[in-house]
């Protein structure tokens, strides 16, 4: 089986998409399956992350910005139009059949993905949003909502397969290891993580610094995670630099690890909330983004997470006063915990990338 993924990643994008496209490749890879990646905007740093992995991947051209066009609310992230984007990943797939296509991009439809047909034998779509309509045989969206079973109804065609919740999140294989020998926690918090995705623009990471500064609790250690497309990483190292037991990590390849080690995160409310999950890490998240707000709402109801806001409503001071409640209350945090591994469908689960790559391949050999 051969399958090709179209999937962006930057600054603006961010690389969260990229990074769970990767995680079911890896599943894929390892049950035989030939992988192509197929992208327009991608940092240096995964192209080369690629290239390790032994993966195929193909870079679209760039074209003038008044070809770039559309009415889809991320029609900008495309960096061209639809037609045009569908034309150039034909011709980039051009000498070889594709048993799959799957693409991961907030700016492509059913009108990308008609035109992909003729050329695919089959089409998976992962998304976040149901903004759109999505011509798809497969459709994976792995987050937490309010009526979550009928969010597509009415966005894909009736035969398509519909995995939807957060125990199809696509994981990378550490997080499955690590759950099973997760160790108890009491609900002290002696150690805390911070980590705001790949890019964080907006540095956050500077702003929570600066909050548990306000704490003054030198006996709580720290680890700060930034990605390799942070603008802010050399400033975020200094500030670690200059607080007591404080760790500065850049671009990590261990952050079940950290995970398992923390007792409180503090982060975003994108693709790491399944990651935290999975490890049942109590956490306060910042809202950076439109798309994950009903994610993060979600999550607060559920008990399993604490949704401090938008982050450009949320101060140091009042980020550190949410800090002094949650270390105040072991006991919530202990629930908060408790429900985050619940939502991930118990400690006997079967991880999400295994269970969309088998149905990957029995709805192929059904067809």
């Amino acid at each position: 089986m051969r399958i090709a993924i179209r999937v962006d990643a930057s600054g603006q994008i961010g690389i969260g998409h990229f990074m769970r496209c990767l995680s079911l490749a890896d599943a894929l890879k390892q049950k035989g399956v030939g992988i192509r990646f197929v992208s327009r905007n991608m940092p240096e740093h995964l192209r080369d992350m690629l290239v390790a992995k032994g993966y195929e991947l193909m870079l679209l051209n760039s074209i003038p910005s008044d070809g770039v066009a559309g009415t889809l609310p991320h029609s900008s992230w495309l960096s061209s139009n639809q037609a045009q984007d569908a034309t150039d990943t034909i011709q980039v797939l051009s000498d070889q059949t594709w048993d799959w296509m799957i693409v991961d991009h907030y700016a492509l439809d059913t009108t990308w993905e008609s035109a992909m047909r003729p050329e695919v034998g089959k089409i998976m779509v992962i998304d976040d949003l149901a903004d759109r309509p999505h011509d798809c045989d497969l459709l994976l969206d792995q987050n937490l909502y309010d009526e979550l079973e009928r969010r597509y109804d009415g966005l894909v065609p009736d035969r398509c397969v519909r995995m939807l919740g957060p125990r199809y999140a696509l994981l990378r294989p550490e997080f499955a290891a690590a759950r099973k020998t997760l160790r108890h926690r009491d609900g002290r918090v002696r150690r805390i993580l911070v980590f705001f995705g790949g890019s964080d623009l907006t540095n956050e990471t500077a702003k929570t610094l600066e909050a548990i500064r306000l704490l003054n609790r030198s006996d709580i250690a720290v680890d700060v995670v930034v990605g390799a497309s942070n603008p802010n990483g050399d400033l975020i190292r200094k500030i670690c630099q200059s607080m007591p037991n404080t760790y500065f990590h850049l671009q990590v390849e261990n952050m079940a690890k950290l995970m398992s080690a923390a007792d409180l995160a503090i982060g975003a409310g994108g693709t790491t909330t399944w990651e935290r999950c999975c490890l049942g890490l109590p956490t306060l998240a910042l809202v950076l983004a439109d798309n994950q707000r009903e994610v993060a709402e979600a999550m607060s109801a559920e008990g399993a997470m604490r949704n401090v806001g938008w982050h450009a409503d949320v101060t140091s001071a009042g980020l550190a006063e949410a800090l002094r409640v949650a270390l105040a209350s072991p006991d919530g945090l202990n629930a908060m915990s408790e429900r985050s591994l619940a939502i991930m469908g118990g400690p006997d689960a079967v991880s999400g990338v295994q269970c969309i790559s088998a149905r990957l391949k029995s709805i192929y050999a059904g067809s």
